[in-house]
């Protein structure tokens, strides 16, 4: 295995729970109103410091998209997820975007965000965006 090269970022960054790697600026945020199964989750121009996974079609609150799981290359941990494809036309503004989900991250200040018991189920998109 070769070195790691990680990118450092200036500014309010979000970062890895698990081992603090810089993720993103909070910045690029395009929206905060995207939830998961486990909570909030905030939809991102730019992500770094990740490896996606393999695609796959995934039934979602606002339809079928085509994603990839993202992976912190710190520690391994899943992150988010980033939208390959929509399959419908009034969701491709998300292709090519970054779901950071909240509870998987540290915020600028280092506060760190738990799951809820009124988390929502079966889904994982914006409600309105």
């Amino acid at each position: 295995m070769g070195r790691l090269f990680l990118i450092h970022l200036d500014g309010n960054v979000y970062s890895c729970k698990h081992c603090h790697t810089h993720l993103a600026l909070a910045a690029d945020i395009i929206s905060k109103a995207f939830h998961s199964k486990h909570g909030k989750a905030y939809l991102f121009n730019k992500v770094v410091n990740v490896t996606n996974g393999v695609k796959d079609d995934r039934m979602m609150i606002t339809g079928m998209h085509t994603v990839s799981d993202i992976f912190c290359v710190g520690c391994g941990s899943i992150v988010g997820w980033k939208y390959e494809a929509a399959h419908e036309k009034s969701q491709r503004y998300k292709e090519g975007k970054y779901i950071l989900e909240r509870y998987k991250v540290s915020g600028p200040d280092g506060s760190l965000y738990w799951v809820t018991h009124d988390t929502r189920f079966g889904g994982s998109d914006a409600d309105d965006v």
